[in-house]
């Protein structure tokens, strides 16, 4: 009997990209009515920042007419949006968010 050579052919792995959700801005937009002092809260209490933080956030707010508050995962995303949106609504302040794919 012949002996025969037997090749084992082995394929590079492919890269696996892993699938990773798209995310969104959480923007906070500027009006003439709300009272600096309450969307420095509503940036603390949604999003979780320091008052500094906070601060900082509601200047850019004021003098560039919107700011990026935070970025999430579509629905985490909405969720703080809608956060923001019914805590102006409770308190009669016409403070609007909006959210933005990346």
């Amino acid at each position: 009997m012949a002996q025969e050579d037997h090749k084992i052919i082995v394929e590079p792995k492919k890269k696996v990209k892993p699938n990773l959700p798209k995310m969104f801005k959480v923007l906070v937009l500027n009006d003439d009515f709300t009272p600096m002092e309450f969307v420095v809260d509503v940036i603390m209490k949604v999003f979780t920042k320091t008052e500094d933080e906070a601060t900082r956030i509601m200047l850019k707010i004021h003098t560039e007419g919107m700011a990026i508050c935070g970025i999430y995962p579509y629905e985490i995303a909405e969720t703080k949006m809608n956060q923001v949106l019914k805590l102006a609504k409770e308190a009669q302040h016409p403070l609007q968010s909006i959210i933005e794919k990346i």
